[in-house]
């Protein structure tokens, strides 16, 4: 029985077992001693030592997990995401109140209540905010535990979120209105998603890449390669639709990436912001990263400048409007900031012929709905335009199902799960209330479409200061109406007819939008020919807007805007790309041939021997490449 366990006889029966499977190309023998008594040789095969490789490398990484363990740590909640939380109900609930003008009033847009008074920045508090960050990056970055630290950041971040998805959610609906399973997915979903998919391949983005270097073979060898480093503070200006994700998404890439991140968040949702950068700030304490590395700054507009114009900034991200955008470019031009742009889409999905006779209606019905209606429509990459292609009695089917379902919404509030709501409020209700109305009924008088159900906004009887809009739809929508060219953030489904799969395309491409778009198509051949002639940013074929969720560049084109955050080049995008040459070797490097030094002793000979160089170098024959060696030596001395 001893025998059984001898060491040796083991890795024997192991090698001899990898033989008899007859996996020869792994059999190449090495000579290894494990009794120094004995002295008995025994052959052990490569496909040992792969497997002895492999267990350690396991090792490894579950010794890496332990050292990334994510730690633990306690925010409290704030007392208006509890459930069944009573707060003073504004009886015009707006941001700005002229009584106060100073601060900024958050409220909760389903039902009004106040969720707290902030000031707002100054120039001088803003520029002390980004100082902050300015002074602590170079500080952080140069921790020699950084790399460990930075990860370790993200899990203790990731598992804080898990253990308090629906506080976190409550938070996020409170300061936006929309439902909790909308903040689920559209939130806490998609902010897991790039925490651990940073986690597993942010260092092999950010780690030096080796570039073919040059095509002259004279120079082969040169190595080149490309450093990411720091640009040293970056900003965020991000948009209120998804107060959450918004504020996490540039941190979580921002910090591993080795930056100072301002996060200039919107004067909508600065209640929920205000707790969410004091999540992260306990976690960069917890893992012992300086938390003046991340700042959040909040104003009214006019002391944005302050911010996009400020010459601390290494680099800027926007997300709003057009006009605005153009301002922001106008300010961070002054100082060279380089600038990334998103400025939302009218979003169409192409649903070809043969997907609905093969699909059927119900499938793709379902499809539409959540992706025009989640989050009211407060999305940029929704579904604003349906365009049904080439069979009449499918799109009247289509029409006929998604009312049937519309016609069951509900709508309210549901943060204290009190009721059953399928769709919440709009942050934005007022002027933009105004402007949907006035779209709306504009289609109408002018016969550019059918209104169906909607159309207007709605008086909840338990929330009459609510920022509830009905949810509308339009079928045989008029390309060209006003509608149908804007982008209208909110609850609509404009349906539309083409006669193929060809004016479909035409029809999704005639907008000054080109930010996403999903084609639905049974033939994928077909579904990539449709996406290559689909002028947009982003295409999903066969799904609506997971492109995001796959980590992809985002950015759009047109009147979309321009430039990419997320996925590898958006991680890139935070870095200074550094160019660096140098020798493979010690035992060749450049010398300048004494022909051309200065000053120069023969003109004539000096032009010979560098356009020989250029012949031997690039040209196409060999014939050619031999006669430029031979003319280079003639004239090398």
């Amino acid at each position: 029985m001893a025998e059984i366990f001898n060491l040796t006889d083991i890795l024997v029966q192991i090698n001899d077992t990898i033989h008899t499977m007859n996996i020869t190309f792994l059999s190449s023998p090495l000579q290894l001693h494990f009794d120094e008594k004995s002295n008995a040789p025994m052959q052990i095969s490569i496909s040992l030592l792969v497997i002895i490789i492999t267990f350690l490398a396991f090792v490894l990484r579950k010794t890496r997990k332990r050292v990334e363990k994510p730690l633990k740590f306690e925010i409290p909640f704030p007392e208006a995401s509890q459930p069944n939380w009573k707060g003073k109900r504004l009886t015009v609930p707006d941001i700005y109140q002229p009584e106060d003008p100073e601060n900024i009033y958050c409220y909760c847009p389903s039902t009004s209540q106040l969720l707290g008074k902030f000031k707002s920045h100054s120039p001088e508090e803003i520029d002390a905010l980004i100082k902050k960050a300015e002074v602590a990056q170079p500080k952080v970055y140069n921790d020699e535990k950084f790399h460990l630290k930075k990860r370790k950041f993200l899990r203790t971040l990731s598992e804080f979120i898990i253990k308090n998805q629906k506080e976190l959610a409550r938070v996020a609906c409170r300061d936006s209105g929309k439902t909790m399973v909308d903040a689920s997915m559209g939130e806490i979903m998609v902010t897991l998603e790039k925490i651990n998919w940073i986690l597993k391949h942010g260092d092999d983005v950010l780690k030096p890449s080796d570039r073919p270097g040059p095509a002259n073979i004279l120079m082969k060898y040169k190595k080149a390669q490309v450093w990411y480093e720091p640009l040293g503070v970056v900003c965020a200006v991000v948009s209120w639709n998804y107060p959450f994700h918004n504020l996490m998404g540039p941190i979580i890439a921002g910090v591993f990436s080795g930056n100072g991140v301002i996060i200039k968040c919107s004067e909508r949702v600065r209640w929920s912001s205000e707790f969410f950068i004091n999540v992260v700030k306990g976690a960069l304490k917890t893992c012992e990263i300086d938390e003046d590395l991340v700042q959040l700054v909040c104003c009214w507009g006019k002391d944005a400048d302050a911010v996009t114009g400020n010459p601390r900034l290494n680099h800027l991200t926007f997300i709003g409007s057009r006009p605005v955008a153009k301002y922001v470019a106008k300010k961070a031009s002054e100082n060279l900031i380089p600038l990334v742009v998103e400025l939302g889409g009218k979003d169409a999905v192409v649903i070809c012929e043969d997907y609905l006779k093969q699909k059927g209606i119900d499938t793709i019905a379902k499809t539409i709905l959540r992706g025009t209606f989640q989050s009211a429509g407060q999305n940029c990459i929704g579904i604003e335009r349906v365009i049904v292609c080439g069979d009449r009695e499918n799109y009247k089917l289509l029409i006929q199902k998604l009312k049937e379902k519309i016609d069951q919404f509900h709508i309210g509030s549901d943060i204290d799960q009190v009721e059953e709501i399928d769709m919440g409020a709009m942050i934005m209700g007022g002027e933009h209330f105004d402007k949907l109305e006035s779209w709306i009924e504009e289609v109408s008088s002018k016969d550019q479409g059918k209104v169906l159900c909607g159309g207007r906004r709605f008086i909840h009887p338990n929330y009459p200061q609510g920022h509830f809009f009905q949810p509308t739809l339009i079928a045989d929508l008029d390309p060209s109406s006003v509608i149908a060219q804007n982008e209208v953030f909110g609850p609509i489904c404009s349906v539309m007819f083409a006669e193929n799969d060809e004016q479909g395309l035409q029809l999704a491409n005639n907008s000054e939008f080109g930010l996403g778009g999903a084609i639905f198509t049974a033939d994928r051949k077909h579904g990539f020919e449709m996406a290559r002639k689909f002028k947009t940013g982003n295409v999903a074929i066969n799904d609506f807007a997971t492109f995001y969720v796959c980590q992809l560049p985002f950015g759009g084109i047109k009147g979309s805007g321009y430039g990419k955050f997320g996925g590898e080049e958006g991680l890139r995008g935070l870095c200074n790309e550094k160019s660096v040459c140098f020798d493979r070797t010690p035992l060749i490097g450049t010398s300048i041939p004494s022909v051309i030094e200065y000053p120069i002793k023969n003109g004539k000979k000096a032009w010979n021997f560098v356009s020989s160089m250029n012949k031997a170098a690039y040209d196409y024959s060999l014939h050619g490449k031999i006669n430029g060696i031979y003319k280079l030596a003639q004239n090398a001395n």
